[in-house]
């Protein structure tokens, strides 16, 4: 006589139901911003959350978004040599700047760094929160890997420069040139966009009118990377200032 099945306790469906519903959000989530552009993004929310915590931020919100086609090609340019130089040759993983991050750490004995890529950035930016646990990690890696398979490179580019933080309650290429500079995204200088990529480590504590000594070196870093794909220059341009 063949063996009865063991009945699951009802407890056993409902946590798989769970499961399933909690694997699909990130899955609507992702397919949303596949046709709409985000109305807000967690970041936004959070560091509204915290302004009224920390005293020292604002916490306002200005975002505005523009489509890939009007953003200079300078910025892309920057944004690429300095944050994913290999953002259009892997699926949201640089597997080969962990490899080096690993070799160095161990030349160094210190612990390893972090690599974002431009979707990981993304990933966070859009749907999570900054931060250092193994759960945030785990969820960038999965909405990372939704992305980079529902969505287009050009779409997640789009994306992470209209969201990005640039600045207390500045979000995305264009609030930021109007903030910084006062003109659109598409008539920003290359120094300026050289400039504005520099900024992207620590957004809310530089300056670009008052550049600090470590933000005016990689202002310069920038503009030599971004250089080394074409001729090379004799001179790199001087800092961009607003005239007051």
């Amino acid at each position: 006589m063949a063996r009865k099945m063991r009945k699951r306790p009802p407890w056993f469906r409902i946590v798989i139901l769970l499961i399933v519903i909690i694997a699909l959000i990130p899955v609507l989530e992702v397919l949303y911003v596949r046709f709409f552009n985000p109305p807000i993004t967690t970041l936004m929310i959070f560091r509204r959350i915290e302004a009224i915590f920390a005293k020292r931020y604002h916490g306002d919100i200005h975002y505005r978004w523009i489509p890939l086609d009007q953003v200079p090609d300078d910025f892309l340019d920057a944004v690429w040599q300095m944050e994913d130089s290999r953002f259009f040759n892997h699926e949201g993983f640089d597997w080969i700047e962990m490899e080096v991050a690993i070799e160095r750490a161990k030349r160094k004995h210190q612990p390893v760094r972090g690599v974002s890529t431009i979707s990981n950035q993304c990933a966070r930016t859009l749907f999570l929160w900054q931060g250092r646990s193994w759960i945030r990690k785990g969820l960038e890696a999965y909405y990372t890997f939704l992305m980079e398979h529902l969505l287009t490179k050009q779409r997640i580019l789009e994306l992470y420069v209209n969201t990005i933080e640039m600045g207390d309650g500045i979000y995305g290429i264009e609030e930021a040139a109007e903030h910084y500079y006062h003109i659109p995204a598409k008539h920003l200088s290359r120094p300026e966009c050289a400039m504005l990529a520099a900024m992207l480590p620590f957004p809310r504590g530089w300056d670009p009118h008052d550049p600090s000594p470590r933000l005016r070196a990689r202002y310069f870093l920038v503009l030599r990377r971004m250089s080394a794909g074409g001729p090379i220059e004799r001179k790199l341009e001087p800092i961009p200032l607003l005239s007051h």
